[in-house]
């Protein structure tokens, strides 16, 4: 894997954005490095890159959320990703890059819609609580999108949001969650060949970046708006997002 004047405008404001999103800052759009990285280097690597990434962004986030999430919560989504996961990466090996291209801006353009929506109020968070196994069916559809372009976010946000928890066990719940899904693809993004010599050094050399953007996320809470990063945010995964799904077509 190259690392040219390309690569690097694109990879540092991706993972720049990731980390501030992880800040709690941002929408949840934490994984908008990865449709952007895909744009240059194989969808694959741009997974097997981000994720260690997103765990040395996740042990920032667990030392202040520690043992605030909710135990239920946290293992019915957990028990559906991983079964998520599983049903991902048996996808993926009888699958080529232009599927994954197509997912991940597939995956990247949804979000948009789902978080404009939110904003918008063109619909409105359930209220009632989902059952259990619904909740189960969100952690699977989360464990698979995760797998995908790391971007689970929407289906964990359907199932938590309508449990009414308090803003504290809200951000514990998610970040603990997270913390565990990623911790979960490490093994087979390795044996998949996502993960490698190459990805690990460029990680290493990007984990400066994440963390930086991290500490941005929560200084950003008290000084940015979030209209603009908002908005940064959402034209840039729209438009890699519309880029990828070309590519994969054509």
């Amino acid at each position: 894997m190259q690392i040219d004047l390309l690569f690097l405008c694109v990879a540092i404001p991706g993972v720049l954005i990731a980390g501030i999103s992880k800040g709690g800052f941002g929408g949840g759009a934490s994984f908008v490095a990865t449709p952007i990285l895909a744009l240059v280097i194989d969808p694959a690597m741009s997974l097997g890159l981000m994720l260690p990434l997103l765990i040395v962004m996740d042990v920032a986030g667990l030392r202040a959320y520690w043992g605030k999430w909710s135990p239920s919560a946290s293992l019915r989504l957990i028990a559906g990703g991983v079964l998520g996961v599983i049903l991902a990466a048996a996808v993926y090996r009888f699958t080529d890059p232009d599927v994954f291209r197509f997912l991940i801006g597939a995956i990247s353009l949804g979000f948009v819609v789902f978080q404009l929506g939110l904003k918008r109020r063109w619909w409105a968070p359930r209220t009632v609580p989902l059952s259990p196994k619904v909740g189960a069916g969100c952690g699977v559809v989360m464990g698979f999108t995760s797998f995908v372009a790391h971007a689970g976010g929407p289906a964990a946000l359907i199932y938590l949001l309508s449990l009414g928890l308090g803003k504290v066990t809200f951000q514990a719940t998610t970040v603990a969650v997270f913390s565990v899904m990623n911790l979960s693809k490490v093994g087979i993004y390795g044996a998949l060949g996502f993960i490698n010599f190459e990805t690990l050094k460029l990680a290493l050399l990007l984990a400066p970046v994440a963390l930086i953007g991290v500490l941005l996320g929560v200084k950003a809470n008290r000084l940015v708006p979030e209209r603009v990063f908002f908005g940064l945010t959402y034209v840039l995964l729209a438009g890699a997002g519309l880029k990828l799904v070309w590519d994969a077509l054509t």
